[in-house]
């Protein structure tokens, strides 16, 4: 591993998924004052066009990493 680098643990697990809960929650909490936002979330599958744009960022970083120095 290098230096100054350190695994990721169960607590930066628990944080991005409490982020996640809190977006989900907040969109919903938007689209029921807001009608067209929820017409949006009802006729786009936007959780697939998301998973889509996560995978791609997340292989073009794995990807675009320089190997480290000898």
């Amino acid at each position: 591993m290098a230096e100054g680098r350190r695994a990721v643990g169960w607590r930066e697990v628990l944080i991005v998924a409490a982020i996640a809960v809190a977006a989900v929650l907040a969109v919903d909490a938007l689209a029921t004052f807001v009608p067209a936002i929820g017409n949006l979330f009802q006729s786009t599958p936007v959780i697939v066009v998301v998973l889509i744009v996560a995978s791609g960022v997340l292989l073009w970083r794995v990807a675009s990493r320089q190997p480290p120095e000898p």
